[in-house]
């Protein structure tokens, strides 16, 4: 399996790899580095009343998300990154932490799948940037296809695990006054 991964993301290094890209992707990457494109997200619509449920849906699923990838999964499963088999030129500052689920490309799907499952047509830009975000990650050769995978899956349970819970806590809310 780790054979075909190398193999795909060498043909991207060699078919793929271009001047523009290579400014691009490290840019479009730095901007997830914690996640900061969906929290500032989030905060926007938490400011608008009419959206704030979506902003809570977003919040709440970056939050599952980081408990999910950063404090269980890539704790556990310690799978090293492909710089670290294969000799690449890195565009980026070689990550540290784990690689598996590729943790920028799951906050990115568990945004898209919050705002989906909680009714916002925003969902639609934000899988776009969620799809260049993960292909990013695979461009930089900081992430296994299957990792990449895995925070698909894994952002698309936070982002409705997060919606689920914005819309028991808007309940509550209701319940209250």
């Amino acid at each position: 399996m780790q054979q075909l991964e190398l193999g795909i993301l060498d043909w991207i290094q060699t078919n793929l790899r271009c001047g523009v890209l290579d400014v691009l992707m490290p840019a479009l990457s730095w901007t997830c580095n914690h996640g900061e494109l969906w929290i500032v997200l989030a905060a926007v619509l938490l400011a608008v009343k009419r959206y704030r449920r979506q902003g809570l849906a977003v919040g709440c699923a970056l939050v599952t998300d980081l408990v999910l990838c950063n404090l269980i999964l890539k704790p556990l499963v310690g799978r090293a990154r492909p710089f670290t088999v294969q000799a690449v030129d890195l565009l980026i500052a070689p990550p540290t932490d784990a690689s598996f689920p590729s943790g920028h490309t799951a906050a990115s799907f568990a945004a898209v799948f919050a705002l989906k499952a909680s009714g916002s047509p925003l969902w639609k830009p934000a899988l776009a940037v969620a799809v260049v975000m993960a292909f990013s990650r695979l461009y930089l050769y900081v992430h296994w296809p299957s990792d990449v995978l895995g925070g698909v899956l894994v952002g698309a349970a936070a982002g409705y695990a997060g919606a689920w819970a914005a819309k028991k806590l808007a309940a509550r809310k209701g319940a209250k006054q």
